[in-house]
């Protein structure tokens, strides 16, 4: 395995990915761990991270330098490279020139990272200090025009560095240096699959539940019933499912979540319609904030009211993701540790005391995926778009009524219709329709309207951290606006959206 140490790079979740492509386990792990909990990982490799600080500012990140004590290679990126030079007796000063975005990589010596490169290919820059002095034993491996050192390693110790960030798509050969890291230097075997990952998830999950039972919310999306396959697997129909039918959900969402869950893979689930509970409390709320407020809270009463009819039910099942752990900074302690005290995740209340399981806590959204394939979920379950925990509320801009959810399903359900037959479904992070609280002039059948506008949003992304808007050709638009405005009552004005996140977000409220 390899650990990635933190140093509050925004692409450390980048850096996890290019690891785990090549079948490599991996972990990112703050830059507080303490040294015995590194050396209890027992990691083949360690990859530091960039970050935003400066190495000489007042309370730059640092580590437990013993970890080049360790015997072990270790790879510092950006700051990560800084810390390395710094600690190991090198120098750091601010560049003269700093280098934001594209530059040529000069490679003056191919050592591991680097092997079968052409030199002068595209790399992605993002620093404002720049390596002055070398430790002792290092040497220059790259250079670009405004960074004499932009590469070093010490072959001796099997040290590297890289001011340039191999991890993002922009660095051509990126993936492949931190290939050559892992196989060359750290001689990594491809023992990661999702086969090895379900059987191990599988048995610990057995034995820590036993004869209990378990509960869990179930939203009809990938992350949660991949985990609710997967813990079903272990304990069979001691595993109790429940959907809440809010009101809020798209068209035929319980439908789509009965074939494809209850009758395929025989899961033990309890549907609850609270449909006029939730649409009662969101009556004339227009605030974004107090919906998803509302929404929530009405989701926790109603979801612990159902759990209390179940007797001797010890755990709680949630589909929380590797990228949750990572952001939230939680503690965690490696690929076995999937069961811990319940810890309020998702606002449920304490009182509860449930142990809280949950298998997918070190999975990626497309490993989650592979998993769930691997585990037989059907195909057009495993490759559902994301959908907001309080549904179409936050879709519907302004008032929540019956008959604006109408309005909103249909235009979403044309949508996505006309995305899938033209094959675009899996190649859109999301599609959606957005209810706007506004109305606008037009005319239909010779007659002057005033009628309402549907937005239509459709985004690209890999993790949904920035997103940008799909490039949808405009045939297809067209026969979505014509569907739209034919078939869904009340709409006589269709837009599309082309703002990117930053500065937008995916979801309008």
């Amino acid at each position: 395995m390899i650990v990635v140490i933190d140093f509050g790079s925004q692409f450390n979740q980048l850096i996890a990915r290019r690891v785990r492509e090549n079948n490599v386990y991996c972990q990112v792990e703050p830059s507080g761990i303490s040294f015995d909990k590194i050396k209890q990982l027992n990691p083949d490799g360690i990859i530091l991270s960039g970050g935003p600080s400066s190495i000489y500012e007042k309370n730059s990140p640092t580590m437990d330098a013993a970890i080049f004590e360790l015997g072990i290679p270790i790879l510092g990126i950006c700051y990560g490279m800084h810390y390395m030079v710094h600690t190991l007796g090198g120098k750091i000063q601010k560049a003269d020139k700093r280098e934001y975005g594209f530059a040529s990589l000069d490679i003056k010596e191919a050592d591991p990272l680097f092997k079968d490169m052409n030199t002068g290919f595209q790399c992605w820059m993002s620093h404002g200090d720049s390596t002055i002095e070398l430790p002792e034993g290092f040497v220059v491996t790259a250079s670009t025009r405004n960074t004499s050192i932009a590469a070093i390693a010490n072959h001796e110790k099997k040290f590297y560095g890289l001011q340039l960030h191999p991890e993002v798509e922009h660095s051509i050969n990126g993936s492949l240096m931190i290939k050559h890291f892992l196989f060359n230097a750290c001689k990594c075997t491809t023992n990661w699959t999702m086969k090895s990952f379900s059987d191990g998830a599988i048995a610990q999950i057995k034995e820590a539940v036993g004869d209990k039972k378990v509960i869990m919310g179930l939203s009809g999306g990938v992350d949660s019933s991949v985990a609710a396959t997967l813990i079903h697997k272990a304990i069979g129909k001691n595993l109790f499912c429940i959907f809440v039918d809010n009101g809020l959900l798209r068209k035929n969402e319980q439908e789509d979540l009965e074939q494809s869950l209850l009758s395929k893979l025989d899961l033990n689930i309890q549907f609850v319609d609270a449909k006029d509970t939730f649409l009662t409390a969101l009556g004339g709320v227009t605030d974004p904030e107090k919906k998803r407020k509302i929404i929530g809270k009405l989701f926790i009463d109603v979801f612990e009211a159902e759990a209390a009819k179940i007797d001797n039910a010890k755990f709680l099942g949630q589909g929380t993701l590797y990228p949750d752990i990572i952001e939230s900074k939680s503690a965690f302690g490696g690929p076995t540790s999937i069961i811990k005290s319940h810890h309020n995740v998702g606002g449920l209340p304490e009182k509860m005391k449930l142990k809280l399981i949950e298998p997918l806590q070190l999975l990626f959204k497309d490993e989650v995926r592979k998993l769930g394939t691997q585990l037989g979920i059907d195909d057009d379950l495993i490759w559902r778009q994301p959908f907001p925990g309080p549904g179409l509320a936050i879709r519907i801009m302004g008032k929540i009524t019956a008959d604006r959810l109408m309005v909103l399903r249909n235009a979403d359900a044309i949508l996505l219709e006309e995305i899938r037959k033209a094959g675009l479904y899996r190649k859109l992070w999301q599609a959606f329709a957005v209810l706007l609280p506004i109305k606008s002039v037009g005319v239909m059948g010779d007659k002057r309207t005033f009628a309402d506008c549907i937005a239509i949003r459709a985004v690209t992304s890999n993790d949904a951290m920035t997103a940008d808007w799909a490039k949808l050709p405009h045939d297809l638009l067209g026969t979505i606006s014509n569907r739209i405005i034919n078939e869904v009552e009340n709409i006589n004005r269709v837009v599309f959206d082309i703002t990117s996140k930053p500065p937008g977000t995916i979801e309008w409220e």
